[in-house]
């Protein structure tokens, strides 16, 4: 049951960050929207660049490391996250100075990076300490402190500074929390200890974390070339409304598979036969793709409805015009930093995962520019963008095919065609209020299906 709730706090989360956007979008002028989507995307960079090394590490060694062994590479954990707070307020403080960005919004930007990346380290640990359910509820109340301080702050002052502040006091608030609510077991490491963990944490971590880097650059430099085209237009401002509404819904459901499933996939790998790891991770496999599939098409078929309603009459037409391809794109960005990437996370093969992200990163550079100095519009160009991502997830496949934990794919067959009969259900009109309870009727009974055959409700309540 724990498992189960924390599911649906992930679901809750995805819900939080989809209402933000949209509130936000309606809360600042189009302009004012840009820059704090801007400033809130290059935050997340940050933060991945200097905390993602340690979130992998300690996700990778945490999960399957002893009681008094865990305690002490909790301590070193901390300490290590201290220090990339440090070195990323000096280093973003010195290269400000070359931004054209107002000084606030560059603060404030910082101070998010450290404030999510110092909140996100911990709750692992909290995750970790077989604490799943007190974690899911720290990430719940952190949403919400997002939503309500972000809400708040656009509400009053009507400013991409006001709306950022908003977003900092909710990452502060989920620290506290955390704090408060549940203290990890930790043991005082020596210097030497230390040292030697920190080795450890870097030699797989930072590898693992450039290649994560790397992905996160992907949407951000698409969004840099296409917006150098728009400018700070409606259109452009729909673009991004897109960009960062349509990422959370695949980024918050994979990111609650894993934290219910990889630390167990991890122990059965490391500890247990390795038919058992097999099945774990076709389990895990088969739970990502058909989930991601069904919620592709329920955001091709009932995003567009909810967009008339919530996006701004001067963004809507960019975001209508984008919305289908950057949900395609991003269920497929989302693989490959993610499914693709569990098997070679398994075997440590950090270098592997690098060349593939900086493969990603180089094609779609290269057919977004092309796109767009074509004279291609932004849809063609997404389109593009998710072709060369499909190449690399089918040249990047060779580690996960030599573990052959195949999916059963009459099951991803069936979620297949769950998510072409929901999409289609877009174009289906939703007045009177009869026909959109029609739609929700029979999108909630195809997702109950591929749920019920999938056995998805009982593999996240196991354990």
């Amino acid at each position: 049951m724990t498992r189960l709730l924390a599911m649906a706090g992930y679901v809750y989360q995805s819900a939080a960050a989809i209402i933000l956007i949209f509130a936000i979008s309606h809360l600042l002028p189009a302009a004012d929207y840009t820059s704090f989507s801007l400033a809130l995307a290059s935050s997340q960079l940050l933060c991945v660049l200097m905390f993602e090394w340690l979130q992998l590490a300690g996700l990778r060694f945490l999960a399957a490391a002893g009681e008094n062994e865990a305690a002490r590479l909790r301590w070193s954990l901390f300490a290590a996250g201290l220090s990339s707070a440090g070195a990323l307020v000096v280093v973003g403080s010195c290269a400000s100075v070359a931004s054209a960005l107002p000084t606030g919004i560059i603060a404030l930007g910082l101070g998010i990076s450290v404030l999510q990346g110092l909140t996100d380290l911990y709750l692992l640990s909290v995750r970790l300490s077989d604490r799943l359910g007190v974690a899911s509820s720290l990430l719940a109340l952190r949403a919400t402190a997002l939503l309500a301080g972000a809400a708040a702050g656009g509400t009053i002052s009507g400013t991409a500074e006001a709306a950022l502040l908003g977003i900092a006091s909710g990452h502060m608030l989920g620290l506290v929390a955390g704090l408060v609510s549940y203290r990890t077991p930790l043991e005082r490491a020596s210097l030497q200890a230390m040292l030697t963990d920190w080795k450890t944490f870097a030699r797989y971590g930072m590898l693992a974390a450039g290649a994560s880097v790397i992905h996160l650059s992907v949407p951000v430099l698409l969004r840099v070339i296409i917006i150098g085209r728009l400018g700070a237009t409606g259109a452009g401002a729909g673009f991004s409304i897109a960009l960062d509404l349509l990422q959370r819904p695949f980024w918050v459901l994979n990111a609650a598979i894993h934290t219910v499933s990889y630390p167990e996939l991890v122990k059965d790998f490391e500890h247990g036969t390795a038919v058992k790891s097999v099945q774990s991770a076709r389990r895990m496999f088969e739970f990502m793709i058909c989930t991601t599939l069904v919620l592709l098409g329920g955001l091709v078929g009932f995003i567009p409805d909810a967009a008339r309603i919530l996006v701004p009459r001067e963004s809507l037409d960019g975001f209508l015009a984008t919305a289908p391809t950057v949900a395609a794109f991003y269920f497929l960005h989302t693989h490959l930093q993610a499914t693709i990437a569990v098997v070679p996370h398994l075997e440590k093969l950090a270098t592997r995962l690098v060349l593939v992200a900086a493969g990603q990163l180089a094609i779609v550079a290269a057919v977004a520019l092309v796109a767009v100095w074509a004279g291609l519009s932004p849809r063609h160009a997404v389109g593009c963008a998710s072709l060369a991502t499909l190449a690399t997830i089918l040249i990047a496949l060779g580690p996960t095919l030599r573990f052959e934990a195949f999916p059963r794919w009459p099951l991803v067959m069936q979620a297949f065609l769950a998510a072409i009969l929901i999409g289609s259900l877009g174009s289906m009109p939703t007045e009177p209020a009869t026909w959109l309870a029609g739609k929700i009727v029979i999108a909630a009974i195809a997702t109950a299906i591929i749920g019920w055959r999938g056995d998805f409700l009982l593999l996240a309540r196991r354990g």
